[in-house]
């Protein structure tokens, strides 16, 4: 198993709210996430870090996560308790109302792999060297595709393609999406929305295909990323599993 994780402010914004972890437990089972932040200078990033900061301490600490339905548990468990720290942070801290953070993450086990996801960062398995996305946005757009209201290409340019119908510290009680996958897989990618709206699958499975190493792989897609106006923090953590193409 190998593993590379990456974030960059991008070309545009001043400073970088994104916040990225890869951590393993004592089993050597292994946890991904990214958190994109939101409420402007000193509160996005905070919000952010909170979020990967107390999933990395927890899952860190742990022997095993246990079984699927312990995974869950402990996901939804952890995911309150990083909105609370959230939320009062904001009321310790009056200047940074209003802030928040998107969560995407995955846990791999020998025995399962679950994504979990609040916002609009991607989670993405790789099967037969083909991106497949699992996690599903909590955005306005999304909402309108789902009833019919947009195509996939009208939504692409929507002026509110980035509002946001879900997020940690917006409300007191939050339900983070879980997902469930087969473990015959290749990899995993996540990736937070500044890659997305600058490229399409496809053009981020090119890449992740290439004969190269993890870290040059990430690194290129943060390069084309900028190229194409890096109007937004990108971040990325990609896992391949051993035997796997790399």
């Amino acid at each position: 198993m190998e593993y590379f994780s990456i974030t960059d402010p991008g070309k545009v914004r001043d400073h970088n709210e994104d916040n990225v972890i890869i951590c393993e437990n004592k089993s050597n089972e292994v946890l991904m996430a990214i958190a994109d932040g939101m409420g402007g200078h000193k509160a996005g990033e905070v919000a952010s870090l909170i979020a990967v900061t107390h999933l990395g301490q927890k899952f860190s600490e742990l022997t095993t996560i246990g079984s699927y339905d312990d995974t869950v548990a402990w996901i939804k468990e952890t995911v309150c308790e990083i909105n609370a720290k959230i939320y009062q942070h904001t009321l310790e801290n009056p200047q940074s109302q209003g802030m928040g953070t998107t969560l995407v993450l995955s846990i791999l086990t020998d025995d399962y792999l679950v994504f979990g996801n609040i916002g609009d960062s991607s989670g993405y398995i790789i099967r037969n060297g083909r991106l497949q996305k699992i996690t599903q946005d909590h955005t306005l757009v999304s909402l309108l595709i789902s009833t019919g209201e947009l195509t996939d290409a009208e939504a692409r340019h929507h002026p509110r393609k980035n509002v946001l119908m879900k997020a940690l510290g917006s409300m007191t009680n939050i339900d983070m999406d879980i997902f469930h996958v087969e473990n015959e897989i290749e990899g995993i990618f996540l990736c937070s929305d500044g890659l997305t709206n600058m490229l399409d699958e496809e053009q981020i499975n090119k890449v992740l295909n290439e004969d190269t190493s993890l870290e040059d792989k990430l690194h290129k897609l943060i390069l084309k990323s900028n190229n194409r106006g890096g109007t937004d923090n990108v971040s990325a953590a990609y896992l391949v599993k051993a035997g796997e193409k790399k």
